[in-house]
């Protein structure tokens, strides 16, 4: 073969091989020759409709897009797997929960819900959190949130919510947003959605990342022991990092630097082997707690505090590998609330019922046809018989002649029914006339919103009321603003002034008329609370130092191996991206040019400057930005005395206990300040 041959038509050297295994072919196994050229009559001539090789190739391009969900478009997925660690016989005969120490594989995906493919990862949203667990006896899928609540009562009314969410039919936007009349309209006029916008409204709707969040299964299910006594529980996900979430102005800004934040923050953990667990908790009740509960136990706009059903943890989710390709796992996984197995059962909630219905339909029309099983992401591990057949996409059929039953071929006849280990509903006695009614039990739509918000500490609480005031500003329409106001003057009163004073309402609407009086002495719940359940620890976390030219490399070296010891990854930030010659002569490494490395990106920073850099930096707009965001986020601050000038040309007018001067003999200290993660009294001093 000539030189000139080794290139393509554009002067582009071509990647060639003469080995088998490595060889390039179609999609039925045929190996391709050229893989830059068309088939063409001549050098200039048509392209010829006989390539196969072409044809292929684009028709496969063309269909490369599927149908996006509806809701959950944007979302991200890992492998990993549970493990029992209580086993729990005597409530279940579900094999998942049989055996202490067994592991189950699983893959989880988190998600946003209002936003498309291509949103940003920190809108104020509520997050997905769908488990799928290939278990021994089939797939269970655990599809939740990571609110332990949801805005409606009935599925019938979910096309409408998600409506009033989405981009406005005629206009198109806005996108991943809730802040709009739309939404806001579709509230006002659903009381019972008014419990989940003060969750929405909290710091939960912003987390810093998917490690540090809670997960729910939001609905009431049963467990079924081999005894076919049942028990009501609701499933839950403590994480053990810890809870943490961002504030709103620095959320705005991270999906500004870095849209893809959550996704790489996961992505970049699971990678450095930090992986994420959570332990798998269950509330568990009978029926005469059910009967005796101030609120119904089907209603899924309710909780059930700890303090009156205690969380107990029976197992432990650990993720630890990202997936091989993303298209493959993560956008065709197909969770359905209808995926349960033996010793699991859904119950009587109106919205669970309408959604056992609507994530089958789902996943027929995104992937094609009822074949989705076959899909090696969303196929079971276990044995699976059945006389299925055909359809769109059909990898496996019944063998032989028998695809029906019963049948009379006996052993070649296929699978037979197993009443001994078979799925077997609760036997729950139904009865009552057709109808069209929602129980008066669901009537109560204020007395948990009245008790997250009392269940808040005071930073909290500025945040719920700066998250109603901002997305209430964006409605155009005042009537909007005064009806949702009269729902908040249900919840409580200062709530209902803050938001009014943020809004520069003067005179008060009418409280809403309440379907039933709302219960005002139900006590305050520490679970309810992020602040009241962080970390304490530093562990996960990413601490950005900020060097120079000529910055002390013993401090920064001791810097990367305290936090890193204690588990925190460390990034280092310099005026160029080559990075910096630090005191020792040695040329640091840049993960991140400043302008590109906002301080948003870390939980905390350090500043360690040499005398000359810190007054050119003090002059330089990134690094004053990077400083002033870190200040007003209440983030921790770690400095050396070359960056008092940046820190004054900030904005940055008296340092204050969230800010250390770093030495040899500080960087223990600025460790034990981090763990804390942020210093609010900062916040506060700067709203005051």
């Amino acid at each position: 073969m000539s030189d000139d041959n080794k290139l393509d038509q554009g002067g582009a050297p071509r990647q060639q091989t003469t080995d088998r295994d490595s060889t390039m072919t179609t999609a039925q196994g045929g190996p391709i020759a050229d893989d830059q050229n068309s088939l063409k009559a001549g050098p200039r001539g048509p392209v010829l409709l006989e390539d196969h090789v072409m044809r292929e190739k684009i028709f496969h391009f063309d269909h490369e897009r599927i149908p996006e969900r509806v809701v959950h478009a944007r979302g991200y997925g890992i492998h990993g797997h549970f493990e029992l660690t209580e086993a729990i016989p005597e409530l279940s005969c579900a094999d998942i929960f049989q055996r202490v120490g067994e592991k189950t594989p699983t893959f989880t995906r988190f998600s946003t819900v209002a936003g498309n493919k291509g949103s940003f990862d920190l809108a104020r949203d509520v997050r997905g959190f769908a488990t799928k667990f290939y278990t021994q006896e089939g797939n269970w899928d655990l599809v939740g949130n990571n609110i332990p609540i949801f805005f409606i009562q009935d599925a019938i009314k979910f096309p409408d919510l998600v409506h009033a969410v989405k981009p406005a039919p005629d206009r198109a936007f806005p996108q991943a947003q809730s802040a709009h009349d739309n939404f806001w309209d579709f509230i006002s006029l659903s009381p019972e959605a008014v419990h989940m916008t003060v969750w929405q409204m909290s710091d939960r709707a912003i987390p810093r990342s998917f490690r540090f969040m809670e997960g729910f299964g939001v609905h009431t299910f049963r467990l079924i022991n081999a005894e076919g006594e049942s028990h009501y529980v609701k499933f839950h996900w403590k994480p053990r990092q810890g809870l943490q979430s961002v504030v709103w102005n620095e959320a705005v800004k991270i999906n500004g630097a870095d849209p893809d934040f959550h996704r790489r923050d996961m992505w970049d953990a699971i990678d450095a082997g930090d992986f994420p667990q959570w332990d798998l908790g269950i509330q568990v009740f009978d029926d005469a707690f059910a009967d005796a509960f101030e609120f119904d136990i089907l209603d899924a706009t309710k909780i059930i505090p700890e303090e009156q059903v205690p969380v107990r943890l029976i197992g432990t989710l650990t993720l630890d590998a990202n997936v091989d390709n993303f298209f493959a796992e993560t956008e065709q996984v197909a969770f359905c609330t209808q995926n349960i197995v033996r010793g699991i059962d859904h119950t009587n909630d109106p919205l669970l019922q309408g959604r056992n219905f609507s994530y089958l339909d789902t996943q027929i029309k995104r992937l094609g046809g009822p074949n989705f099983t076959h899909i090696p992401i969303n196929a079971p591990k276990c044995p699976v018989n059945h006389f299925q057949q055909d359809g769109h996409m059909a990898m496996h059929n019944p063998k032989g002649r028998a695809n029906y039953e019963p049948n009379s071929w006996g052993e070649d006849g296929g699978p037979r029914e197993n009443p001994e280990i078979g799925f077997a509903s609760y036997p729950d006695q139904v009865q009552g006339t057709k109808q069209r009614v929602r129980s008066e039990s669901f009537a109560d739509h204020y007395s948990q919103a009245r008790q997250f918000w009392i269940s808040q500490t005071q930073t909290e609480q500025r945040h719920i009321a700066a998250g109603y005031t901002f997305e209430l500003s964006k409605c155009e329409h005042a009537h909007i603003r005064l009806r949702m106001l009269s729902h908040l003057m249900n919840v409580h009163d200062d709530l209902a002034q803050a938001v009014a004073k943020g809004l520069g309402v003067t005179k008060m609407p009418e409280a809403a008329k309440p379907a039933r009086a709302p219960i005002t002495d139900l006590p305050a719940s520490d679970a309810l609370s992020i602040l009241k359940n962080g970390p304490d620890s530093f562990a996960g976390r990413k601490l950005g130092i900020y060097v120079s030219d000529g910055a002390d490399a013993d401090l920064v070296a001791a810097l990367e191996k305290a936090f890193t010891a204690q588990g925190a990854l460390v990034a280092i930030v310099a005026p160029h991206i080559t990075g910096a010659e630090l005191s020792d002569g040695n040329l640091k490494p840049a993960d991140q040019k400043i302008d590109g490395g906002p301080s948003v990106l870390f939980d905390a920073v350090a500043l360690v400057f040499s005398e000359a850099e810190g007054e050119r930096l003090a002059k330089d707009k990134p690094s004053k930005d990077f400083v002033s965001d870190a200040f007003a986020h209440a983030k921790f601050i770690g400095w050396t005395g070359a960056a008092q000038p940046l820190i004054k040309a900030a904005g940055v007018e008296a340092m204050d206990e969230g800010m250390i001067k770093l030495t040899a003999d500080t960087v223990a200290d600025f460790i034990g300040l981090c763990g804390k993660l942020r210093h609010w009294p900062r916040e506060a001093a700067l709203q005051a």
